[in-house]
This record gives C-alpha cells, structure tokens and sequence, in this order.
C-alpha cells in the first residue's frame, strides 16, 4: 500500500485510555511520517507510544496552540493533519482529510455541524454547541465565509499556509484564529463531515466561558489587525 506523503501529528495530554480504545484504528502505517506531541503525560501514555514506536516530541509550553505550531515546525511533509486520540474525533476522517490538501485545498476541516454530521453538544454541553455556531456565524459575517465549524481542532493544513498565518495566539484559541485568518487571505477551504464521539476518560480541559472570552478577544484583535500579521 503506497503511503501518503502526509505528516500526521497526535497531540496528546494524558489519553491513555483513548489511545487503548483508538489506536489501532489511527492509519498510522498510512502515512510516511506520524508522530505525537505530548505536554507532561503522566498516566502511561508515553510508555504506550514506545511500545508502539511512535516518536514522542515532548512539550515544554503549554496549550493546543503551542502544541500545532509545534506539529508544524517538526514535520518532514507538506500536508499536515492533527488529531487527538480523546473519543471526540473520528480516526476515519484522517485520511479524507489529508486527500482534500491532495486535491489542492490548503485547509480542511472536520465539521461537527455540517450536513450529516453530528456533535457532542447535548445535554450540558448544549451551550458549548451554540456558542462554537454563533463564533462560526460571526467569522461569516465579518470574513464573508461560508464555514459551518471553524472552531473544530481536527484538521488538515499545508505547512507553507499555517505559516503564512503566523498563528499567534495561545490555548485553544488556535483553530479559531487560523480559520479567520484563513478565510482573510481567502484559503481554499473544505469541510467534510464528521459525527463527534463521546469522550473517552480524562476530561476536556476547554472550559466554556473561558474559551467564548478567548474567542471575543481574537475577533476584536483580528479587526485592529486585519491582514498585518
């Protein structure tokens, strides 16, 4: 089977018992580069990549932004997919995302609120579902972009493109700053969908005001800024 000429990148924190329940499921053989980012691991998830020859590159600063310009600056390839092992997202989409870059898009993205997807925003986690729709609608509107998930980690990125966005931001305001940023130097974007699955152990460490604040700040500091950055 001849492998993509792709980098794909685990970004992890404590998932070990995502990556009992996930990993044979991870097209890791699929691709000519796979490696993990790993920010201070300390529930045996870095035992278990040495078992399974994964090279581990261990993360001195933390947060998500951190973590994919870190996946950037180490990759061999041009196309680059980030994933994390947490249940929430759908090893199966890993590849579909790497062959939309194959077909000349810069970014793809993973989409919780396309046509046929579906995300885990029930219950409690209703609020956060609003409010990851109503930052997408308002980067439409400010960007005029036609994204139904601009918010969702999981996705795909020709490394010479995150560059070009100089993604400065930190936490888990990456996704949402390189989607606005994308849709300003007017990327070729594409969405597939994808059905979020439920967590599997640990717990998200996203917490819902804390991020919509991060967010309102990113959208008042794109527009001082605008395409200077």
């Amino acid at each position: 089977m001849n492998k993509l000429d792709a980098t794909l990148v685990i970004l992890t924190r404590n998932e070990i018992s995502g990556l009992k329940a996930l990993f044979n499921k991870i097209p890791v053989n699929s691709v000519k580069e796979a490696f993990a980012i790993d920010y201070n691991s300390t529930d045996g998830t870095l035992d278990f990549f040495k078992k399974k020859h994964i090279k581990v590159i261990h993360q001195q600063k933390k947060g998500r932004a951190e973590a994919f310009r870190m996946g950037c600056r180490n990759a061999k390839f041009e196309n680059v997919v980030f994933f994390s092992p947490d249940g929430n997202e759908d090893p199966a989409k890993i590849l579909p995302l790497l062959k939309e870059l194959e077909q000349g898009y810069d970014m793809a993205i993973a989409s919780r609120f396309a046509k046929e997807s579906k995300a885990e925003d029930e219950g409690v986690l209703a609020v956060r579902g609003f409010g990851n729709r109503m930052f997408t609608v308002i980067a439409n509107i400010l960007w005029h972009g036609k994204l139904t998930d601009s918010i969702n980690g999981f996705r795909s990125v020709k490394k010479k493109k995150f560059w070009e966005l100089n993604p400065d931001t930190e936490g888990f305001g990456i996704e949402y700053q390189i989607s606005i940023r994308a849709l300003k130097k007017k990327f070729k974007i594409k969405e597939i969908p994808t059905i979020e699955g439920n967590r599997i152990g640990g717990y998200s460490t996203a917490q819902t005001f804390a991020t919509g604040w991060l967010f309102i700040k990113i959208i008042m500091h794109e527009l001082k800024v605008g395409n200077n950055f």
